[in-house]
């Protein structure tokens, strides 16, 4: 890793993080109004949040924080704060994204849980019709604009070849199982609901090029936004929260139900997912969550007394979006590891739900269902739940891991979880297998 500095997470505490010299200049709009994010995307230690064409990547590494444990957002946090005070930046934008930006992924749980914060050596962005490059280097080096032909000209992906699925911790019976047993549970009355996830493991032939399936993902599912940092890759639906120039926003997913291919059908699955009992209840406990972790950070919170459905290429949600204004300086960074675990992810009550997932799932879900996102120097950010994901195993790159989870409470049936688990895997699944209407 070229420049990079990663810093273990025992020494964050030191005032020794590196001082970042960063510039942002503005690309010119008539040059560069087809740029497309993703085709800039390097072959190694790349980065990404990009969703509708807009959004912002990164090349190399100019500074990286590794972490893990209980205190791993609080590590991050205070390491995140030291670079940006630090930093020796010239930003000729201004704008949410531009100047020192911070790529993060974290873990699900405390323990093993590895974390990630990553600053890029070089960004692009872009949003509507403006263009940027980001540029940061470790003093004493100076920021040096690369080769913008090089930058837009990376090899093209290589299509995965040969790619085998199979189970991961469990089979397909063997969760439905585990579905049955926390069904017992909560109807004993130990929790309200729990959420369950199940991997599968995926092998190619050779190592993947990560950016075959990222971009497939995105042209797929324009809607989500696509991401990766450090091997994790793919498409979330769903915000976790944004704080753009103290407006905090959040997207709540939770009840499912997946589409058919016919359109009058669809309609009317979606009119039955609105008057699911089942459905109502999981996606209740969610809002709850995410409104109740949000009110000590905001004022004029607005929560919708009803969600509404969003539709996606494979199956349809139970949404709803809040809005907040920032009432104490917090950072996107900070809002993200405040509502972290949600219930959409975890369950209610938390620690029970939590206790539950480590006994009933059989592994470890890694940075799966955790934040995902970007965090800027003066605290804005988005920051997604990592869901629709693969993991690519560091020791094998030919191997990726692909997870999906479901909410379970009192009115679930095991079958249709298993069903709606299955249909959470496509979107990375399809990725990773030929698409019959391109040519090899």
């Amino acid at each position: 890793m070229t420049e990079s500095s990663a810093i273990p997470a025992d020494e964050f505490a030191t005032p020794d993080v590196p001082r970042l010299v960063v510039r942002t200049t503005e690309l010119d709009p008539d040059v560069h109004a087809g740029l497309d994010l993703l085709q800039t995307l390097p072959t190694e230690d790349a980065t990404a949040w990009v969703r509708r064409g807009e959004g912002l990547v990164g090349h190399g590494e100019a500074a990286r924080l590794d972490v893990s444990g209980p205190d791993r957002f609080a590590t991050a946090v205070q390491w995140w704060d030291k670079l940006a005070e630090s930093a020796a930046v010239r930003d000729e934008i201004g704008e949410p994204g531009t100047g020192l930006v911070g790529f993060g992924s974290f873990a699900f749980a405390d323990d093993p849980g590895h974390s990630t914060l990553v600053v890029p050596r070089v960004v692009l962005g872009r949003r509507g019709d403006r263009r940027w490059l980001t540029t940061i280097a470790v003093e004493p080096a100076l920021p040096t604009v690369p080769s913008l032909p090089a930058l837009f000209g990376t090899p093209p992906p290589e299509r995965p070849q040969g790619v085998v699925f199979a189970d991961g911790a469990l089979t397909g019976a063997q969760w439905a199982s585990a579905v049955a047993d926390a069904v017992r549970r909560i109807d004993a009355g130990d929790l309200d609901k729990v959420v369950l996830a199940r991997d599968l493991v995926a092998v190619a032939e050779k190592p993947v090029d990560f950016r075959w399936p990222l971009a497939r993902i995105a042209r797929d599912y324009p809607a989500c936004w696509t991401y990766a940092v450090r091997g994790l890759i793919g498409a979330t639906p769903e915000m976790l929260v944004r704080l753009e120039n103290g407006l905090v926003t959040s997207r709540v997913l939770a009840g499912t139900i997946r589409r058919s291919n016919d359109d009058a059908r669809d309609l009317a699955l979606a009119a039955s997912l609105a008057r699911s009992s089942k459905d109502l209840e999981e996606h209740e406990y969610a809002v709850r969550s995410v409104a109740d972790a949000l009110a000590p950070h905001c004022t004029s919170m607005n929560v919708p007394e009803s969600p509404f459905v969003l539709h996606l290429p494979n199956v349809m949600h139970l949404a709803t979006d809040l809005a907040g204004v920032l009432a104490d300086g917090s950072s996107s960074l900070e809002l993200a590891a405040a509502l972290h675990p949600s219930a959409a992810v975890c369950g209610t009550p938390t620690p029970v739900a939590l206790q539950l997932i480590a006994e009933l799932e059989h592994m470890d879900r890694g940075r799966y269902a955790g934040p995902v996102g970007w965090v800027d120097a003066s605290g804005n950010g988005e920051w997604g739940i990592a869901l629709r994901c693969a993991q690519v195993d560091t020791q094998d790159p030919r191997r990726l891991r692909l997870y999906a989870g479901c909410g379970i409470v009192a009115d679930s049936v095991p079958e249709s979880e298993l069903a709606e688990a299955q249909a959470k895997l496509v979107p990375v699944r399809d990725a990773l297998t030929p698409d019959p209407t391109e040519t090899p």
